[in-house]
């Protein structure tokens, strides 16, 4: 493990040396030496880490969050258009992991070299805030899958926080075995083989409910200022489940060439992953109409067993392709901490490494049991924050790089998309604090939702 620590030490190194000195002399500041593994990944290890980590529990939220708002007609319209422009940003993005031949492995690198140190640490706020979200999510669906599955067993299960507790206490673990998002090639079969089990028997009961189910009907519920509130709410569940916001981070771990290589990891997503994420959510919207839950297994007819396993199957997955969203604040934290001369194992990083996973995962969970809120997490990260880095920040990129040499027309469409997109953000933002007002009344901190 040190021997591969002090590798991936030096590359870092090297990749910063690599390029020329650019912008006075400022390039050395944004590309500092990472604890973690860069340039070391085939496309192919990325390409199925991101078709698995994007098909976690959170698709098993989708259906209510995304289609129920919207109905079929407008849910299919805003599932394809978001589609295609999240796949072309991250395509976009992708090209600009060099700039002259220097690499640039932190989103928030590549914002503070072109845009100054400002930009910099509004990058890292929206990626942190993004993703420790994003990571409280995960907390809730593995907890809730915990308390289906004894809910099972039991008339009276016992509370959902109790659950969340050992769901954080399960991330925590893997974040110590697993410390790097590189280190994820060992699990990814499992998570492919649990992805594929729990979706596929999940697809047969919900063609099997689909089909029996007589009363459903796909009427759009609510005030007319309700519906366009929680229209505006599904647009950011629909990013949320295309996007991540640290394109560049995962870039990062992939060999040379990179650009290619992320592109066809891209291509992969964007085509098997998203039809599976995209398959499951419309598949359950048609089976249970505007009335489906905003946890699928709770509908789900069939023997007990069938709900425990797709439970359980997705719980386990859940704690691998968990570790692909919060892998760069470990990495921050890492780089920051410990001793990038000594491996992370070591005796001299050990202490310090189980200090802040523990640090991260604590915090986690607390937040998470106190307001378990299933549909918040998903609006309030896929407005204000996962809108910028996903669709305004490479804009921002291609008229810094591009802007002297570029056509008058590329650049009126970046320019257009940035006006656009900084609308959405503002309208997706009303609308994820106005869900959340609306589940603080409804609920009392610590609720057994």
């Amino acid at each position: 493990m040190e021997t591969e620590k002090n590798s991936n030490t030096t590359e870092a190194l090297n990749v910063e040396a690599a390029g020329p000195i650019l912008k006075d002399g400022q390039a050395h500041e944004y590309v500092l030496p990472s604890a973690h593994t860069v340039d070391h990944d085939s496309w192919r290890q990325v390409g199925l880490m991101l078709v698995t980590s994007f098909n976690c529990g959170y698709i098993l939220s989708f259906s209510n969050l995304m289609l129920v708002p919207l109905g079929w007609t407008w849910g299919i319209i805003f599932l394809f258009v978001i589609g295609f422009f999240t796949a072309y940003y991250n395509w976009l993005l992708a090209g600009f992991h060099f700039i002259n031949g220097q690499r640039f492995i932190r989103y928030r690198d590549i914002m503070g070299f072109l845009y100054g140190r400002e930009m910099f640490y509004v990058t890292w706020v929206f990626q942190f805030l993004t993703l420790l979200l994003g990571n409280m999510g995960f907390i809730l669906l593995g907890g809730r899958a915990l308390k289906e599955i004894n809910s099972e067993f039991s008339d009276s299960p016992l509370r959902l926080q109790y659950f969340i507790i050992m769901t954080g206490a399960a991330y925590f673990v893997f974040s110590l075995l697993v410390p790097t998002m590189s280190a994820m090639r060992r699990w990814l079969l499992t998570s492919t083989l649990l992805t594929f089990t729990y979706i596929i028997i999940l697809l047969v009961v919900l063609f099997k409910d689909g089909k029996s189910n007589r009363n459903k009907d796909y009427e759009i519920r609510g005030s007319n200022v309700g519906k366009v509130f929680n229209g505006f709410g599904a647009v950011s569940a629909i990013i949320v489940c295309n996007t991540s916001g640290i394109l560049l981070e995962i870039q990062s771990t992939l060999r040379k060439p990179a650009v290619q290589n992320m592109r066809k990891a891209l291509y992969l997503q964007y085509s098997v992953g998203l039809a599976i994420y995209y398959g499951v959510s419309i598949v359950g919207y048609w089976a249970y109409g505007s009335a489906v839950s905003d946890y699928l297994p709770k509908e789900l007819s069939g023997p007990k067993w069938v709900k425990v396993l797709i439970n359980s199957a997705a719980f386990v997955q859940s704690i691998i392709s968990q570790h692909m969203f919060v892998a760069p604040i470990h990495e921050a934290l890492d780089t920051k901490f410990l001793n990038l001369d000594k491996g992370m194992h070591s005796r001299a990083n050990i202490k310090c490494l189980i200090f802040l996973r523990a640090f991260v995962f604590t915090a986690n969970t607390l937040v998470t049991a106190a307001f378990p809120f299933m549909g918040d997490f998903v609006n309030l990260f896929g407005s204000f924050t996962l809108i910028p880095l996903t669709f305004i920040f490479p804009s921002m990129i291609f008229i810094k790089v591009k802007g002297r040499t570029a056509r008058l027309e590329k650049m009126m469409w970046h320019w257009t998309n940035i006006v656009l997109f900084s609308v959405l953000a503002v309208a997706t933002t009303i609308s994820a604090v106005r869900l959340i007002v609306n589940n603080v009344r409804d609920y009392h901190f610590f609720a057994d939702t």
